[in-house]
Formats: structure tokens, C-alpha cells, sequence
């Protein structure tokens, strides 16, 4: 792929952030032994709202209540949804990747009350250049859609942006659109994340 990478865009989950152990822990002491299952069915139907269309809290209350749980919905999601860790390494690598002149940005599917608080509690706002939330674009990875409009945002052409997603599907949708990417996750340890970057011409003096 000819020109040189000036774009940086990171996923957050699995790659600059992630939940304390696993999600269906992190849901065991409302749903029990049911919280895999529950998971699994809610996830199913939450693209939508990862889209920016409709209520993520009233998806979230309405699979409660038909898995005939009466916990209070914004109670669960602040205790898991919001249960985020952000990895240190990653958040450092940021910083790096800014001061050797990248233009470094967020490419993550989120809906919308998630979206606020990575903004503003987590300080995603000033940690990126850009932030392209799948809520705002109205479009969710791996739709291509999702990364045509984020370039878009970038104002910059498809060539010149590297995407690092721990998702394979999201990797290839990139791809197929013309961006650089590359999949890789926290647990491949950031050693290998610099390797990459490297081999697209990313490089970073430590």
C-alpha cells in the first residue's frame, strides 16, 4: 500500500481499555448462572443502539424484566457497562504516538450513555484527536459504512490511517474500505503492538 501513515485509529475495548475479568462476572451477581445466556441474547439485539438509534437503558430493562429480573437497569449498567479499566500502557502509547506527530483517534462501537462517560469521566475528549463513536456516526464496525465515515471525519484519505482492532471482522471491513489494519488485543502485550506500528512505518523512539 503506497504513502505513509498519518492516522493512528484505536479501538477501546481490548485495546486501550477493558472490563475487570469478564463481562459475564461482571453480570453473575444479577443474573446467576443465566448470565451468559443473558449476555449472549443481549448483545444480539443492541445494534441498534450502538448505532445511535433508540434507548440502550430501556434494551437493557426490557431484557431484564423478560428474563424476570426486577433490578433497576441503570443500577446494572453502571456497575458493569461502566466498569471500564483503562490499560496504562495504551493510554501512554497515546501520548507517544501525538508527540511524534500522528494524529491519534478513538474507533469504537458504543452507545450513547457509554459514549458520555468515556468522554468526560474517562477524558477521551482530550486523550484523542478525533473520536469516532459508532453512536455519532451512525454506523457500527464492522460495517464499512462505519469506517468511510470516519475518515470522513479525519479528513484524510482511507491509505493514510491505520486501524488497530482486537476483532478480526472489524479488521477486514477496514480493509476493505482502503484504510491500513491490523488486529491485536492487550493480552498480545504491547510489545507486539509497537512491532506492528513498525511494520506500517509508525515509528516511536521509547
Amino acid at each position: 500500500m503506497s504513502g505513509a501513515v498519518r492516522h493512528v485509529l484505536l479501538d477501546a475495548d481490548g485495546v486501550l481499555q477493558r472490563v475487570p475479568g469478564d463481562w459475564v462476572a461482571l453480570v453473575e451477581p444479577w443474573l446467576g448462572p443465566d448470565a451468559r445466556g443473558f449476555l449472549e441474547g443481549f448483545w444480539s439485539e443492541e445494534m441498534p443502539a450502538l448505532r445511535g438509534e433508540g434507548d440502550f437503558l430501556s434494551l437493557l430493562e426490557d431484557h431484564l424484566r423478560r428474563a424476570g429480573n426486577p433490578a433497576d437497569p441503570r443500577e446494572v449498567f453502571e456497575a458493569v457497562w461502566l466498569a471500564i479499566e483503562v490499560d496504562p500502557t495504551s493510554r501512554a502509547l497515546v501520548d507517544e504516538l501525538r508527540a511524534a506527530g500522528f494524529g491519534v483517534h478513538l474507533g469504537t462501537n458504543q452507545e450513547r450513555h457509554r459514549a458520555a462517560h468515556m468522554r468526560t469521566v474517562l477524558g477521551y475528549d482530550h486523550l484523542f484527536d478525533v473520536s469516532c463513536y459508532s453512536c455519532d456516526l451512525g454506523a457500527a464496525k464492522p460495517e464499512p459504512a462505519y469506517f468511510e465515515r470516519a475518515v470522513a471525519l479525519l479528513g484524510d484519505q482511507a491509505a493514510g490511517v491505520l486501524f488497530v482492532d482486537d476483532r478480526a471482522d472489524n479488521v477486514e471491513a477496514a480493509r476493505s474500505v482502503g484504510l491500513r489494519a491490523e488486529q491485536w488485543h492487550l493480552d498480545d502485550g504491547h510489545d507486539r503492538l509497537r512491532a506492528v506500528l513498525h511494520d506500517h512505518g509508525v515509528l516511536l523512539t521509547r
